[in-house]
């Protein structure tokens, strides 16, 4: 496994920190590091699957189930008037974690969509405040 696997294998395993959103024995989600907006979310399968190629049909499957959960507690917590969710799968296609994951990036009206290179890290504090918010609406659905 190469570094690029290591990072959300940790995570999941509780090796490193994340601002938590959701989690069960299944999949993870969490803020990511560096934000579209705030609430942009990661969903992750515990297991590690590189890509979409490799996940069972039953695993992506659960994994969508929770991705719509999360879109729904992410627009509701941080008053997104959109959501996009964007998966990828290989260098060609931008993938820079091969581990699968599915991005929830709430948007609003005449926004643009930055470039990676764009994006600034977050601060922890900051990522546990919009943490908090998403989570009021996860333990309500």
């Amino acid at each position: 496994m190469t570094q690029e696997h290591w990072e959300f294998c940790k995570l999941a395993r509780k090796e490193n920190d994340a601002s938590v959103v959701f989690e069960d024995e299944r999949a993870m989600a969490f803020l990511d590091i560096r934000p579209v907006n705030d609430g942009h979310t990661l969903v992750i399968p515990k297991t590690h699957y590189e890509n979409i190629y490799e996940i069972p049909d039953d695993e992506i499957a659960y994994l969508y189930k929770i991705v719509k959960r999360v879109a729904l507690a992410v627009k509701k917590g941080v008053k997104a008037e959109g959501i996009s969710i964007t998966q990828h799968n290989g260098r060609a296609s931008l993938q820079r974690i091969f581990h699968l994951h599915v991005h929830v990036i709430p948007r609003y009206e005449g926004q643009t969509f930055p470039r990676h290179d764009e994006l600034s890290e977050a601060r922890r504090e900051k990522l546990e405040e919009t943490a908090t918010k998403i989570k009021e609406y996860l333990a309500s659905s």
